[in-house]
């Protein structure tokens, strides 16, 4: 990913341990006076953890200065890629999603899965020249050059529920692209998941945040991002 969001992302792992502490308690009724509680102490997920650590980062790859988030060794353990897709699904499951749109490539690993488990249709969302049918295409900046998305005219009918599907936020600038691509053929993005957010995500947050205060930033071109778990170290997305 390659352009600038201007937004943040809710994080798993960072919200299961991060949950708020009860405000107050009555106690010691003989003298009436009220104690603070002590801050409750949520626990993390334990298949976030397992998640995480299944990811291989790949130092210097593709290129030099590059640290790889390798998702391929968390396929390789059936138990923790069924964790990572049931943590989505039971999160839009309920949620009346239409469709799931998964983006080129890695988004196409979990996106069908989650598609099957809530009981929506499945949309690629693919490099250009990839489709063989009528196409409507979204060319976005990246850091040196440019890319495009193309999506089958007629993959979505307007006003459908579309949950956007990628492994990996790093800048949002897919992700955007995604959202305006199916946007204009008249879907409802209703939020867009990624397994991991790299830590230049959340950088862009904060300097948005400090620019322009008291505003909501859990959100990506006005979408929500939820990510399930942060890279332990890493640049940039391949």
């Amino acid at each position: 990913m390659g352009e600038e969001a201007t937004c943040d992302g809710a994080s798993a792992m960072e919200a299961a341990a991060g949950a708020g502490a009860k405000q107050q308690q009555h106690a010691a009724k003989e003298n009436g006076r009220a104690e603070a509680a002590p801050a409750a102490v949520a626990v993390p997920d334990p298949r976030l953890q397992g998640i995480s650590d299944a990811i291989r980062v790949v130092p210097h790859f593709p290129k030099p200065g590059i640290m790889f988030n390798d998702i391929t060794t968390l396929l390789l353990r059936p138990g923790v890629f069924k964790d990572a897709v049931d943590l989505f699904v039971e999160r839009y499951r309920g949620m009346a999603i239409d469709a799931v749109a998964g983006i080129e490539a890695r988004g196409f690993i979990f996106g069908p899965a989650i598609a099957l488990a809530i009981g929506g249709k499945f949309i690629p969302l693919r490099k250009p020249r990839k489709l063989p049918g009528e196409v409507i295409r979204e060319t976005y900046v990246l850091e040196y050059g440019s890319d495009c998305l193309e999506m089958h005219v007629g993959a979505i009918e307007p006003g459908e529920r579309v949950l956007i599907v990628d492994d990996l936020v790093a800048t949002g600038g897919t992700l955007c692209a995604a959202i305006r691509l199916l946007e204009r053929a008249g879907a409802d993005v209703v939020e867009c998941a990624c397994v991991i957010g790299l830590p230049k995500f959340k950088d862009i947050c904060n300097e948005q945040q400090q620019r322009l205060l008291n505003t909501d930033f859990s959100k990506l071109d006005g979408k929500p991002v939820y990510v399930l778990v942060e890279s332990r170290e890493c640049e940039t997305k391949n």
